[in-house]
């Protein structure tokens, strides 16, 4: 699976990824930023400047990994998204179901 979420800075990218990675939730995270955000929240248009985080977990382990996100994100409500990745090197995959697989 591929996770995303965003935050408003650099440093709480960096200590949510840190988390999910030393708990072996996610394999490993890729922080992204910033970047330009527009959206609806709240009922009212905006847009913003945000740092998009991208972690790698399996299925079994994104129901931890994202209650871990929920209970550590700055926001009350955060986008949390998750997409299968349906296709990849072997390795890759491989390393993915090993690092979130624990000791």
């Amino acid at each position: 699976m591929q996770v995303s979420t965003a935050t408003r800075t650099r440093e709480q990218a960096v200590a949510l990824a840190a988390g999910a990675v030393q708990y072996r939730l996610a394999a490993g995270a890729q922080i992204i930023g910033p970047v330009t955000s527009v959206f609806w929240h709240l009922g009212e248009y905006g847009t913003g400047e945000e740092w998009q985080l991208l972690l790698k977990t399996s299925k079994v382990r994104y129901p931890e990994l994202e209650a871990h996100l929920l209970e550590h994100h700055p926001w009350d409500n955060p986008e949390l998204c998750a997409v299968p990745i349906v296709l990849g090197a072997e390795r890759s995959l491989q390393w993915i179901g090993d690092s979130v697989a624990g000791d």
